[in-house]
């Protein structure tokens, strides 16, 4: 049993892996603006703020509000989504930090 279950262990880091999304805030702006995920499966989006003041990750229809400093990353975790777009912004820039999650 301890077997399987170190084996399964094993397994898994690669499938998280393959759940990253790497986004950069720059200028505010998210590039990319269109993050494409698989749907009924979670995931994470890596954020770069490039800039030098911080910004809110922020997005009603994920439910999540995340902070990060100028200069710094951020993990943002996704939960497993059902299909659909959500929509997402940059609270403290949002007139120009503006996207969009597409699960599929």
């Amino acid at each position: 049993m301890k077997k399987l279950l170190l084996a399964l262990l094993m397994i898994a880091p690669p499938a998280l892996a393959d759940s990253v999304t790497e986004v950069h805030l720059k200028d505010h702006k998210f590039s990319p603006s269109t993050i494409k995920v698989k749907a009924n499966q979670p995931g994470m989006i890596l954020l770069y703020n490039d800039d030098d003041s911080a910004d809110e990750f922020d997005s009603s229809a994920l439910k999540i509000e995340k902070v990060v400093p100028g200069h710094a990353k951020g993990n943002i975790r996704l939960r497993a989504l059902a299909p659909g777009k959500y929509p997402f912004m940059g609270e403290y820039h949002a007139a120009t930090a503006q996207g969009v999650v597409i699960a599929e």
